[in-house]
Protein backbone atom coordinates (compact mmCIF):
# COMPACT_ATOMS: atom_id res chain seq x y z
CA UNK A 1 0.00 0.00 0.00
CA UNK A 2 1.32 3.49 -0.81
CA UNK A 3 2.36 5.48 2.23
CA UNK A 4 0.49 8.54 3.42
CA UNK A 5 3.50 10.58 2.31
CA UNK A 6 3.28 9.24 -1.24
CA UNK A 7 -0.43 10.02 -1.32
CA UNK A 8 0.23 13.55 -0.15
CA UNK A 9 2.85 13.89 -2.90
CA UNK A 10 0.35 12.77 -5.53
CA UNK A 11 -2.27 15.16 -4.22
CA UNK A 12 0.22 18.03 -4.12
CA UNK A 13 1.31 17.31 -7.67
CA UNK A 14 -2.28 17.21 -8.88
CA UNK A 15 -3.00 20.47 -7.09
CA UNK A 16 0.04 22.11 -8.67
CA UNK A 17 -1.02 20.97 -12.14
CA UNK A 18 -4.55 22.24 -11.57
CA UNK A 19 -3.24 25.61 -10.34
CA UNK A 20 -0.96 25.95 -13.33
CA UNK A 21 -3.81 25.17 -15.71
CA UNK A 22 -5.99 27.75 -13.97
CA UNK A 23 -3.31 30.47 -14.24
CA UNK A 24 -2.79 29.75 -17.92
CA UNK A 25 -6.53 29.88 -18.53
CA UNK A 26 -6.89 33.20 -16.72
CA UNK A 27 -3.93 35.03 -18.31
CA UNK A 28 -4.14 33.90 -21.90
CA UNK A 29 -5.64 36.43 -24.33
CA UNK A 30 -5.59 34.05 -27.23
CA UNK A 31 -8.97 32.78 -28.45
CA UNK A 32 -9.63 29.08 -28.25
CA UNK A 33 -8.58 27.30 -31.40
CA UNK A 34 -11.58 25.63 -33.04
CA UNK A 35 -9.44 22.56 -33.52
CA UNK A 36 -8.43 22.25 -29.86
CA UNK A 37 -10.94 19.48 -29.15
CA UNK A 38 -9.44 17.39 -31.92
CA UNK A 39 -6.05 17.64 -30.21
CA UNK A 40 -7.33 16.12 -26.97
CA UNK A 41 -5.60 12.90 -25.99
CA UNK A 42 -7.36 9.60 -26.73
CA UNK A 43 -9.10 8.18 -23.70
CA UNK A 44 -10.45 4.74 -22.97
CA UNK A 45 -14.18 4.35 -23.55
CA UNK A 46 -16.66 1.59 -24.37
CA UNK A 47 -16.09 1.78 -28.11
CA UNK A 48 -14.14 -1.17 -29.55
CA UNK A 49 -10.48 -0.39 -30.22
CA UNK A 50 -7.15 -2.14 -30.46
CA UNK A 51 -7.42 -5.75 -29.30
CA UNK A 52 -5.75 -6.38 -25.94
CA UNK A 53 -4.92 -9.65 -24.19
CA UNK A 54 -4.92 -9.20 -20.41
CA UNK A 55 -3.36 -11.79 -18.14
CA UNK A 56 -5.09 -11.99 -14.77
CA UNK A 57 -3.45 -13.69 -11.80
CA UNK A 58 -5.86 -13.51 -8.90
CA UNK A 59 -6.17 -15.15 -5.52
CA UNK A 60 -7.69 -18.46 -4.50
CA UNK A 61 -11.36 -17.73 -3.84
CA UNK A 62 -11.44 -18.94 -0.23
CA UNK A 63 -13.19 -15.81 1.07
CA UNK A 64 -16.25 -13.95 -0.17
CA UNK A 65 -14.28 -10.82 -1.00
CA UNK A 66 -11.58 -12.72 -2.89
CA UNK A 67 -14.20 -14.60 -4.91
CA UNK A 68 -15.78 -11.25 -5.77
CA UNK A 69 -12.39 -9.98 -6.99
CA UNK A 70 -12.20 -12.81 -9.52
CA UNK A 71 -15.83 -12.39 -10.58
CA UNK A 72 -15.48 -8.64 -11.06
CA UNK A 73 -12.41 -9.07 -13.25
CA UNK A 74 -14.03 -11.69 -15.45
CA UNK A 75 -17.33 -9.83 -15.85
CA UNK A 76 -15.57 -6.60 -16.73
CA UNK A 77 -13.44 -8.28 -19.38
CA UNK A 78 -16.56 -9.81 -20.95
CA UNK A 79 -17.96 -6.31 -21.37
CA UNK A 80 -15.32 -5.47 -24.00
CA UNK A 81 -15.26 -7.09 -27.43
CA UNK A 82 -11.63 -6.01 -27.81
CA UNK A 83 -10.39 -7.73 -24.62
CA UNK A 84 -9.26 -11.34 -24.24
CA UNK A 85 -8.76 -12.41 -20.64
CA UNK A 86 -6.17 -15.08 -19.82
CA UNK A 87 -7.03 -15.91 -16.21
CA UNK A 88 -5.15 -18.30 -13.95
CA UNK A 89 -6.92 -20.63 -11.53
CA UNK A 90 -5.86 -18.50 -8.59
CA UNK A 91 -3.63 -19.60 -5.75
CA UNK A 92 -2.61 -18.62 -2.22
CA UNK A 93 0.66 -20.52 -2.70
CA UNK A 94 3.32 -18.00 -3.71
CA UNK A 95 5.43 -20.48 -5.68
CA UNK A 96 2.38 -21.63 -7.63
CA UNK A 97 1.29 -18.07 -8.36
CA UNK A 98 4.79 -17.09 -9.52
CA UNK A 99 4.64 -20.02 -11.94
CA UNK A 100 1.24 -18.90 -13.19
CA UNK A 101 2.48 -15.36 -13.83
CA UNK A 102 5.59 -16.65 -15.61
CA UNK A 103 3.32 -18.70 -17.88
CA UNK A 104 1.38 -15.54 -18.74
CA UNK A 105 4.66 -13.72 -19.45
CA UNK A 106 5.74 -16.54 -21.77
CA UNK A 107 2.40 -16.26 -23.57
CA UNK A 108 3.33 -12.63 -24.25
CA UNK A 109 0.08 -11.14 -22.98
CA UNK A 110 -0.20 -7.39 -23.56
CA UNK A 111 -0.84 -6.40 -19.93
CA UNK A 112 -0.85 -8.20 -16.56
CA UNK A 113 -3.24 -7.66 -13.65
CA UNK A 114 -1.90 -9.28 -10.49
CA UNK A 115 -3.38 -9.53 -6.99
CA UNK A 116 -0.43 -11.25 -5.29
CA UNK A 117 -0.89 -13.82 -2.56
CA UNK A 118 2.14 -12.12 -1.01
CA UNK A 119 3.24 -8.77 -2.41
CA UNK A 120 6.86 -9.10 -1.31
CA UNK A 121 7.23 -12.65 -2.63
CA UNK A 122 5.74 -11.77 -6.04
CA UNK A 123 7.84 -8.64 -6.54
CA UNK A 124 10.53 -10.35 -8.62
CA UNK A 125 8.05 -11.79 -11.11
CA UNK A 126 6.42 -8.37 -11.39
CA UNK A 127 9.84 -6.93 -12.22
CA UNK A 128 10.36 -9.71 -14.76
CA UNK A 129 7.12 -8.77 -16.52
CA UNK A 130 7.97 -5.07 -16.57
CA UNK A 131 11.44 -5.83 -17.99
CA UNK A 132 9.72 -7.88 -20.70
CA UNK A 133 7.73 -4.72 -21.61
CA UNK A 134 4.50 -6.16 -20.21
CA UNK A 135 3.00 -3.42 -18.01
CA UNK A 136 1.64 -4.63 -14.68
CA UNK A 137 -1.44 -3.40 -12.86
CA UNK A 138 -0.79 -4.30 -9.22
CA UNK A 139 -4.10 -4.96 -7.51
CA UNK A 140 -4.48 -4.22 -3.78
CA UNK A 141 -1.62 -6.15 -2.10
CA UNK A 142 1.31 -4.00 -3.10
CA UNK A 143 4.64 -5.23 -4.43
CA UNK A 144 7.79 -4.36 -2.47
CA UNK A 145 9.12 -2.17 -5.30
CA UNK A 146 7.26 0.39 -7.43
CA UNK A 147 9.45 -0.77 -10.32
CA UNK A 148 7.44 -4.02 -10.34
CA UNK A 149 4.24 -2.33 -11.56
CA UNK A 150 3.05 0.46 -13.81
CA UNK A 151 -0.06 1.22 -11.79
CA UNK A 152 -1.31 0.27 -8.33
CA UNK A 153 -5.02 0.28 -7.50
CA UNK A 154 -6.47 -0.85 -4.21
CA UNK A 155 -8.45 -0.14 -1.09
CA UNK A 156 -7.63 2.11 1.83
CA UNK A 157 -7.35 0.13 5.05
CA UNK A 158 -6.49 3.18 7.13
CA UNK A 159 -9.42 4.95 5.48
CA UNK A 160 -11.75 2.10 6.45
CA UNK A 161 -10.94 2.61 10.11
CA UNK A 162 -11.19 6.38 9.74
CA UNK A 163 -14.63 6.19 8.12
CA UNK A 164 -15.91 3.69 10.69
CA UNK A 165 -14.62 5.81 13.56
CA UNK A 166 -16.15 9.02 12.26
CA UNK A 167 -19.49 7.34 11.54
CA UNK A 168 -19.69 5.90 15.05
CA UNK A 169 -18.35 9.13 16.51
CA UNK A 170 -21.07 11.21 14.91
CA UNK A 171 -23.76 8.81 16.11
CA UNK A 172 -22.45 8.93 19.69
CA UNK A 173 -21.11 12.50 19.90
CA UNK A 174 -23.90 13.61 22.23
CA UNK A 175 -23.71 10.58 24.54
CA UNK A 176 -21.79 11.06 27.75
CA UNK A 177 -19.09 8.45 28.49
CA UNK A 178 -19.81 6.43 25.34
CA UNK A 179 -18.04 3.07 25.07
CA UNK A 180 -17.02 1.23 21.90
CA UNK A 181 -15.42 -2.14 21.16
CA UNK A 182 -13.54 -3.43 18.12
CA UNK A 183 -13.58 -6.86 16.48
CA UNK A 184 -10.44 -6.78 14.35
CA UNK A 185 -9.06 -9.16 11.74
CA UNK A 186 -5.80 -11.11 11.77
CA UNK A 187 -3.31 -9.17 13.86
CA UNK A 188 -0.28 -10.41 11.93
CA UNK A 189 -1.50 -8.57 8.81
CA UNK A 190 -0.48 -4.96 8.20
CA UNK A 191 -3.96 -4.20 6.85
CA UNK A 192 -5.47 -5.05 10.25
CA UNK A 193 -3.06 -2.69 11.99
CA UNK A 194 -3.94 0.08 9.52
CA UNK A 195 -7.68 -0.39 10.06
CA UNK A 196 -7.23 -0.17 13.82
CA UNK A 197 -5.00 2.91 13.55
CA UNK A 198 -7.55 4.71 11.36
CA UNK A 199 -10.31 3.86 13.81
CA UNK A 200 -8.30 5.06 16.81
CA UNK A 201 -7.30 8.27 15.04
CA UNK A 202 -10.92 9.06 14.19
CA UNK A 203 -12.07 8.49 17.78
CA UNK A 204 -9.56 11.09 18.97
CA UNK A 205 -11.99 13.69 17.59
CA UNK A 206 -14.64 12.57 20.09
CA UNK A 207 -13.41 13.01 23.68
CA UNK A 208 -16.65 11.59 25.05
CA UNK A 209 -15.94 8.18 23.47
CA UNK A 210 -13.61 5.53 24.86
CA UNK A 211 -12.60 2.26 23.21
CA UNK A 212 -12.88 -0.24 26.05
CA UNK A 213 -11.99 -3.51 24.31
CA UNK A 214 -10.45 -4.97 21.16
CA UNK A 215 -10.47 -8.61 20.07
CA UNK A 216 -8.72 -10.01 16.99
CA UNK A 217 -10.52 -12.61 14.86
CA UNK A 218 -9.43 -14.37 11.65
CA UNK A 219 -11.72 -13.08 8.89
CA UNK A 220 -13.89 -16.22 9.10
CA UNK A 221 -17.47 -16.81 10.21
CA UNK A 222 -16.31 -19.23 12.90
CA UNK A 223 -13.73 -16.90 14.39
CA UNK A 224 -16.17 -14.01 14.28
CA UNK A 225 -18.67 -15.98 16.32
CA UNK A 226 -16.21 -17.26 18.93
CA UNK A 227 -14.35 -13.96 19.39
CA UNK A 228 -17.56 -11.95 19.54
CA UNK A 229 -18.85 -14.28 22.23
CA UNK A 230 -15.75 -13.53 24.27
CA UNK A 231 -16.22 -9.79 23.79
CA UNK A 232 -19.84 -9.97 24.89
CA UNK A 233 -18.95 -11.92 28.01
CA UNK A 234 -16.21 -9.48 28.95
CA UNK A 235 -18.13 -6.29 28.13
CA UNK A 236 -21.59 -6.12 29.61
CA UNK A 237 -22.18 -2.56 28.49
CA UNK A 238 -21.05 -0.70 25.36
CA UNK A 239 -22.63 1.53 22.72
CA UNK A 240 -21.02 0.55 19.42
CA UNK A 241 -18.99 -2.21 17.77
CA UNK A 242 -16.76 -1.92 14.74
CA UNK A 243 -16.15 -5.24 13.01
CA UNK A 244 -13.37 -5.22 10.38
CA UNK A 245 -14.88 -7.78 8.03
CA UNK A 246 -18.41 -8.67 6.92
CA UNK A 247 -17.62 -12.39 6.55
CA UNK A 248 -16.57 -12.69 10.18
CA UNK A 249 -19.48 -10.35 10.89
CA UNK A 250 -21.90 -13.16 9.99
CA UNK A 251 -20.50 -15.11 12.94
CA UNK A 252 -20.46 -12.02 15.14
CA UNK A 253 -24.17 -11.45 14.48
CA UNK A 254 -24.88 -15.08 15.43
CA UNK A 255 -23.10 -14.62 18.75
CA UNK A 256 -24.96 -11.36 19.39
CA UNK A 257 -28.30 -12.98 18.65
CA UNK A 258 -27.50 -15.98 20.86
CA UNK A 259 -26.59 -13.62 23.70
CA UNK A 260 -29.86 -11.73 23.25
CA UNK A 261 -28.05 -8.41 22.97
CA UNK A 262 -29.49 -5.44 21.08
CA UNK A 263 -28.22 -2.57 23.23
CA UNK A 264 -25.55 -1.28 20.81
CA UNK A 265 -25.01 -0.51 17.12
CA UNK A 266 -22.65 -2.43 14.85
CA UNK A 267 -20.65 -1.18 11.86
CA UNK A 268 -19.12 -3.76 9.52
CA UNK A 269 -16.42 -3.71 6.90
CA UNK A 270 -15.91 -4.65 3.22
CA UNK A 271 -19.39 -4.61 1.66
CA UNK A 272 -20.88 -8.11 1.63
CA UNK A 273 -24.36 -8.63 0.19
CA UNK A 274 -25.51 -10.19 3.47
CA UNK A 275 -24.48 -7.01 5.30
CA UNK A 276 -26.32 -4.81 2.81
CA UNK A 277 -29.45 -6.94 3.17
CA UNK A 278 -29.29 -6.79 6.98
CA UNK A 279 -28.83 -3.02 6.87
CA UNK A 280 -31.79 -2.65 4.52
CA UNK A 281 -33.99 -4.91 6.69
CA UNK A 282 -32.99 -2.90 9.77
CA UNK A 283 -33.84 -5.80 12.09
CA UNK A 284 -30.46 -6.31 13.79
CA UNK A 285 -27.72 -4.31 15.47
CA UNK A 286 -25.90 -3.99 12.12
CA UNK A 287 -26.59 -0.44 10.94
CA UNK A 288 -23.75 0.27 8.50
CA UNK A 289 -20.67 -1.16 6.78
CA UNK A 290 -17.54 0.52 5.44
CA UNK A 291 -16.55 -0.41 1.90
CA UNK A 292 -13.39 -2.11 0.73
CA UNK A 293 -14.74 -2.49 -2.81
CA UNK A 294 -14.02 -5.68 -4.81
CA UNK A 295 -15.07 -3.60 -7.82
CA UNK A 296 -11.38 -2.55 -7.82
CA UNK A 297 -10.78 -5.67 -9.95
CA UNK A 298 -13.15 -4.37 -12.62
CA UNK A 299 -11.37 -1.02 -12.54
CA UNK A 300 -8.03 -2.84 -12.85
CA UNK A 301 -9.27 -4.44 -16.08
CA UNK A 302 -10.30 -0.98 -17.35
CA UNK A 303 -6.83 0.35 -16.54
CA UNK A 304 -5.13 -2.64 -18.18
CA UNK A 305 -7.21 -2.16 -21.33
CA UNK A 306 -6.30 1.53 -21.43
CA UNK A 307 -2.62 0.64 -21.02
CA UNK A 308 -2.81 -1.93 -23.80
CA UNK A 309 -4.44 0.58 -26.12
CA UNK A 310 -2.10 3.43 -25.16
CA UNK A 311 -4.93 5.57 -23.85
CA UNK A 312 -5.57 7.75 -20.83
CA UNK A 313 -8.47 7.87 -18.39
CA UNK A 314 -11.67 9.68 -19.30
CA UNK A 315 -12.22 12.80 -17.23
CA UNK A 316 -8.50 13.36 -16.56
CA UNK A 317 -6.21 15.75 -18.44
CA UNK A 318 -3.15 13.49 -18.46
CA UNK A 319 -2.22 11.36 -21.47
CA UNK A 320 -1.44 8.37 -19.24
CA UNK A 321 -3.27 6.46 -16.55
CA UNK A 322 -2.23 7.34 -12.94
CA UNK A 323 0.52 5.53 -11.06
CA UNK A 324 -1.53 5.08 -7.87
CA UNK A 325 -5.28 4.90 -7.32
CA UNK A 326 -6.54 4.55 -3.76
CA UNK A 327 -10.26 3.83 -3.50
CA UNK A 328 -12.44 5.67 -1.02
CA UNK A 329 -13.90 3.79 1.95
CA UNK A 330 -17.51 4.93 1.81
CA UNK A 331 -19.99 4.17 4.58
CA UNK A 332 -23.15 2.35 3.53
CA UNK A 333 -26.17 2.62 5.83
CA UNK A 334 -29.94 2.54 5.44
CA UNK A 335 -29.93 5.91 3.66
CA UNK A 336 -27.83 4.76 0.68
CA UNK A 337 -27.77 0.96 0.76
CA UNK A 338 -29.99 0.69 -2.32
CA UNK A 339 -27.32 2.41 -4.39
CA UNK A 340 -24.69 -0.17 -3.44
CA UNK A 341 -26.76 -3.36 -3.34
CA UNK A 342 -25.63 -4.53 -6.79
CA UNK A 343 -21.97 -4.37 -5.68
CA UNK A 344 -22.42 -6.62 -2.64
CA UNK A 345 -20.43 -9.85 -2.71
CA UNK A 346 -21.56 -13.26 -1.44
Amino acid sequence: MPTNASRRGLLFGAAALSTGALITGCTSNEPKDEGDDAKDQPVADDKPGKKVTIGFAGPQADHGWLNAINDNARRRAEKYSDVTLEATEGSNDTAAQIGQVETLINKKVDVLVILPADGKALTQVGLKAMKANIPVVNLDRVFASPQAYRCWIGGDNYGMGLSAGHYIGEKLKDKKNARVVELAGLDNLELTKQRTKGFDDALKNYPNIKKVARQAAEFTVESGQSKMSQLLQAQKNFDALWNHDDDQGVGALRAIKQAGRDDFMMVGGAGALSAFQAIEADNSVLKATVLYPPTMAASAIDLARALGQGKGVSGMAEFEIPAFITLYSAVVDKENVGQYMSTGFK
